[in-house]
This record gives C-alpha cells, sequence and structure tokens, in this order.
C-alpha cells in the first residue's frame, strides 16, 4: 500500500513554484458551483494567469440545462467575482472566454456521461483533476450520498488511469475522522467501529460495505415510495453511519471515497486534502465573501434571529472552523506539488509517487473555544447590531448558553409537549396557539440532532504536513497562497470580517411584509 507523505527526500527539499507548476498546464475542476469551487476559480484566474486552461465538468440543470449555462448564470454571476470585474472586467472576461471550458457531464456517470469524442478530447487535454464535487448534506438519503460522495471516485480513478495515470486531488474533509477523539492527523483514518477490515493488500474493504448498504437500500425500495422511503433512507445514513463510527451520512460517505482513491490509484500520485469547517473568506478576494449559510453559521442565525437561546455543546470544546480561502490556497499548493512531480519524472527524474493527505484546519495551531466564539457573538450583538440588519432584526435580549445534550432535550421536551396540548387544545376551537414557540423548538431540535457532534468537539486537527508544504512553496509566492491559520486573529475576524460577510454575502434583505409582521409583534407585546 501506497504510505502517506514519504516523499523522496530530495523532493521535499526541493522548492515549489506554484507558477511554474500551473503555466500551461490544464485543470480539470468538479464541483465549481459549490462556494469552496468557486473560490478555487477566482483564485486560479486573479493568482494563476498563465495557466493552460480550466476544465468545468458541471451538470446541466432544468433552469440551465448545459455547463456554459450554468457557468455564467451560476459562476460568473457570483459576488466573488466582483473584485476583478472592477479592476479589469476585460481581462476578466478574456480569461473566460479563452481559458474556461465548460464540459456538460455528470461526475456519477461512466466517461461522465460524455459520448465517446468528447471524452476522449477531454483525457488528450487534462494534466491533473481537482474534485470538489460532492454532497454536503449531513442528512443526505442514503443511496444519494453513496453515489455523489464514494461511487463516483471510480470515474475520477477512471479517468486519471485513461488519461496516462495523471495526478487527482480529492476534496475531503476532516470529519472523515468520525468517532476518533484526541489529536488527529493527516494519516489514513482508521474506523472507530473496527468493523471494516483490511483485505489482503492493506486497503479497507470498502467494496463489500457497499454491497451491504446497497442491499438495504433495495429492501427500503422495495417497501416504500415518494417522501416516506426518502425519509427512511435518511434515517438508514445516519444508523449505519453511526454503527461504523460516523456521526452522519456526509462524512461516513466521504471516509469511502477516501479508500476508494487510495486503491484505485495505487502506484499514481493523489492528494487528499481535508478542510475542517469553511466559513467566509479571511484575505481574498475580499475579506468575509460567503456564500451560503453554514455550518456554524446556522446556529448562529438562531441566535441572532432568537430561535435558540441555548444548545447542546461542550462550551471549552475547540471548535475548528477555516476561511474558505486558506482552502483553495491549500487546495492550488496541492495540485502545484503534483504538477511539480509531473514535471521532474518528464525531466528523467526518479520520483516515488506518493498518496499524501493534508488537513487544512485551526484547532491544532490557532485553537479557539466554542464559549469564546458565542462571546464574540454576542458582543458584537450587543454593540452593532444594526450594522447587520439582515442578520440581527433586533438586538438579541436573552444570552445564549451551552448546556449538554441530555439536558437540552430533557428541557425542549418539558416545554414542547405542554405546548402540544395546549396548540392541539386551541385548534379545536378554532385557534393557532404557541404555533411560533412549537416551531421554534422544534428548529432548536433539528439543529440539535445535525450539529450536536460539531459543537461537542473531542478532536483537535493537526496540519504540520500542509504547513510543511507551504513552507516548501518559493518565498516570493508563499505569501500568495497562505494557509496557516495562526494568520487568524478570531476577534476580528469574527466581529469585523465574518458578521459583516455573512450579513453582506449570504443573507437576503426582509421583505416590506415581514418587517411590518415583525413591529405589530412587537407592538402587541408592548401592548
Amino acid at each position: 500500500m501506497v504510505t502517506n507523505n514519504l516523499a523522496v527526500e530530495a523532493l521535499n527539499n526541493t522548492s515549489i513554484s506554484v507558477l511554474k507548476s500551473l503555466k500551461g498546464k490544464h485543470v480539470l475542476v468538479t464541483g465549481t458551483t459549490g462556494f469552496v469551487g468557486k473560490v478555487i476559480i477566482e483564485k486560479l484566474i486573479r493568482e494563476v494567469p498563465e495557466i493552460g486552461g480550466i476544465y468545468l465538468l458541471i451538470r446541466g440543470s432544468r433552469q440551465y440545462p448545459t455547463a456554459e449555462h450554468r457557468f455564467m448564470n451560476e459562476v460568473v454571476s457570483s459576488s466573488i467575482f466582483e473584485t476583478m470585474k472592477d479592476e479589469d472586467s476585460q481581462t476578466f472576461e478574456r480569461f473566460c472566454r479563452q481559458k474556461i471550458h465548460c464540459v456538460t457531464g455528470e461526475v456519477t456517470e461512466r466517461h461522465f456521461g460524455l459520448n465517446t469524442a468528447d471524452f476522449n478530447s477531454l483525457i488528450n487535454m487534462v494534466d491533473v483533476v481537482v474534485n470538489s464535487a460532492a454532497s454536503v448534506n449531513f442528512r443526505e438519503a442514503l443511496d444519494q450520498a453513496i453515489s455523489i460522495n464514494a461511487l463516483s471516485l471510480y470515474n475520477i480513478a477512471e479517468f486519471s488511469q485513461l488519461a496516462g495515470h495523471i495526478p487527482v486531488l480529492q476534496v475531503s474533509t476532516c470529519y472523515v475522522n468520525g468517532f476518533n477523539q484526541g489529536d488527529l492527523s493527516e494519516n489514513n483514518v482508521e474506523p472507530t467501529s473496527g468493523l471494516i477490515p483490511y483485505d489482503d493488500n492493506g486497503y479497507y474493504q470498502v467494496e463489500p460495505l457497499i454491497d451491504e448498504l446497497q442491499t438495504k437500500i433495495s429492501e427500503f425500495n422495495d417497501n416504500f415510495t415518494g417522501r416516506e422511503l426518502n425519509e427512511k433512507l435518511i434515517e438508514l445514513g445516519i444508523a449505519e453511519s453511526n454503527r461504523f463510527g460516523w456521526n452522519d451520512t456526509y462524512t461516513f460517505t466521504k471516509w469511502m471515497g477516501e479508500q476508494i482513491l487510495r486503491k484505485a490509484l495505487k502506484g499514481s500520485a493523489l492528494t487528499i486534502l481535508r478542510p475542517a469547517i469553511v466559513e467566509s473568506t479571511l484575505i481574498g478576494p475580499v475579506p468575509g465573501w460567503i456564500e451560503g449559510v453554514k455550518v456554524a453559521d446556522a446556529i448562529l442565525m438562531a441566535y441572532a434571529r432568537e430561535k435558540v437561546t441555548f444548545f447542546p455543546g461542550d462550551p471549552n470544546g475547540i471548535i475548528d472552523i477555516i476561511p474558505a480561502d486558506l482552502v483553495a490556497n491549500g487546495i492550488i499548493l496541492g495540485v502545484a506539488e503534483l504538477l511539480h512531480q509531473e514535471d521532474k519524472i518528464s525531466e528523467g527524474e526518479q520520483v516515488e509517487l506518493q498518496h499524501s493527505v493534508y488537513q487544512c484546519c485551526s484547532s491544532g495551531s490557532n485553537p479557539v473555544t466554542i464559549k469564546q466564539m458565542i462571546k464574540l457573538v454576542q458582543q458584537e450583538a450587543d454593540d452593532n447590531y444594526q450594522q447587520h440588519e439582515k442578520l440581527f432584526y433586533r438586538k438579541p435580549k436573552r444570552p445564549f448558553m451551552m448546556v449538554s445534550k441530555n439536558v437540552f432535550l430533557g428541557m425542549m421536551n418539558t416545554m414542547k409537549y405542554p405546548l402540544m396540548a395546549v396548540n392541539k387544545l386551541g385548534k379545536l376551537v378554532g385557534l393557532n396557539v404557541q404555533a411560533k414557540t412549537l416551531n421554534n423548538i422544534e428548529t432548536a431540535m433539528n439543529l440539535s440532532t445535525v450539529f450536536s457532534f460539531y459543537s461537542e468537539p473531542k478532536y483537535r486537527f493537526h496540519n504540520e504536513q500542509l504547513i510543511a508544504l507551504s513552507n516548501r512553496i518559493d518565498d516570493g509566492e508563499r505569501s500568495l497562497f497562505p494557509v496557516d491559520a495562526r494568520l487568524i486573529d478570531w476577534e476580528r475576524y469574527m466581529r469585523k470580517i465574518h458578521i459583516p460577510g455573512l450579513n453582506r454575502y449570504a443573507l437576503k434583505k426582509r421583505t416590506l411584509k415581514k418587517i411590518r409582521a415583525n413591529v405589530d409583534e412587537q407592538k402587541s407585546k408592548a401592548a
């Protein structure tokens, strides 16, 4: 089995130029309509203008049937490109026209669903693959999660082999570590359950595991339909993930994907880049850029909107948040290293192709506790809530507290069942009594099901190997692609960057109808 990061010493001591390694090279990128995917593309366009070309594998949608349509309407239109457009729109448009190649395809289909001619053309052009496509839904139906996060990796591996064993960079997640606790380094992950054995070559037996899961999925397909089937497959995913050593279906199937690539690309170059909880950008293209509501933001928003004032978690636990631009930089450094190795091979040097793992994270080098984060959010709410009008509808009246999961569920159920009884009686006389409070309780309980694992961290991720890679980058380029979480000043990041960015980029303005309803509610309470 190819071991992790046992690179030839001479290669390790050689400095790597990102700009030279990517110059003239053609990169296939999947998942570019997603949050991290957009940050990767923006960074490549802005900092690596001499790249040969960027091929984007994008699935068509009902609204935008071709990759080019989706690229123009869901990627180029994103606010992340505003800085480049404002600085030099002609250069940006010329790059997109000349070096962005949109390919309408599906990563879950063999040959990406392309016809033979188009597929052969693609494999003849591409020098390296960056796979950032994934279902990041923690409660995805098990069949969908396996298809996207695991089985699609067979298609990525086949493409690599047919294209001449070109290197692959797989974007994974630190949370493939599952229920493992303590200090977690950049290594292959051993499941805590002990239920997944090795084969004779030292690889985890993922194929029998997937066969077992698909048998159970087939049984559900035979017995249920529609919404009930979907709910059953979600429940099955959570149950099986827990049984084998993971909190949720997303992280379980992402681990499967890592194992599939390790085995399928034996003897080929593979880099696995694992981010922790990815949040808004730290530096570029602008501080605070974010798209959508991420893991930590769901709880932040529930507090800001006064839907939740206490939540299960360990206030002294270390939460691992990493800005999206540091993640994109880590991916680009990984690609540069892979291409640097390829260049050395083409020059006739003896290079041992490796399977490398890098974790892009903060808890090991710049830890911040959940209690500290809550304090920063509350301070910003107290001092400046009016400046973040899309996040805070008013100044939160009560502090946010962390309690144990058992206490939380006990408190929720103590409130929920009497309110349900009152609401039921009210409906008998035509009144919708306590409906809003019940909705808030349901919101809190749903959030706890998904996120309590992440708010009770018993692990700390380390990334010495990623930092070592950064130190091998040419001195003049290292500052262009920072990855070190020690750059983060947590107070400044949360109060001056992330919260303003969340308010500006991720949230929509309230409609006049909602504002009036909120004012009427306040007047009613005052009366």
